[in-house]
């Protein structure tokens, strides 16, 4: 077969470090989102949508054919840190948490997602980052150490 295709959907979470509020300022989100989602379009894995609150955010993208998740994520978290110190004291000291989740999404689920990330500032009215996280963990049966989960 003479071309490559895939079409591989991942849903990534990550926060702030320490959960700091670095994204409280509903108008730097904003630009957060649209800088990570950029980003997504120059590492080859367009987005889909990127959403969050204050402390973290949840991006879904194609991931590219080309470049590995864990070097999507890293880029992504370090352009968009570069960025965020461009903004003003204020941001001098943001920094993303060390680690992240990713998980694979089906295309029939994309939409739910979608709604999903949408919708961060309902569901985070009544849960913590750490227990949504805690529930996506537990959704994907992925096993985690909590000791080395926060940062």
């Amino acid at each position: 077969m003479p071309q490559s295709l895939a079409q591989v959907y991942i849903h990534f979470v990550f926060s702030t470090k320490n959960r700091a509020p670095f994204l409280l300022d509903k108008a730097f989100r904003r630009e957060m989102h649209a800088y990570l989602g950029t980003t997504c379009g120059y590492l080859d894995s367009p987005s889909e949508i990127v959403g969050g609150v204050a402390d973290h955010v949840h991006l879904l993208c194609r991931l590219s054919r080309t470049h590995t998740l864990a070097d999507t994520v890293r880029e992504l978290k370090r352009e968009s840190s570069k960025w965020a110190k461009t903004k003003g004291a204020g941001y001098a000291d943001f920094h993303w948490q060390d680690g992240y989740g990713a998980f694979s999404i089906s295309p029939a689920h994309r939409t739910v997602l979608i709604d999903y990330i949408e919708n961060q500032e309902q569901h985070h009215a009544e849960l913590t980052f750490q227990d949504e996280y805690r529930r996506l963990l537990a959704k994907y049966n992925v096993e985690y150490d909590e000791r080395y989960v926060w940062d």
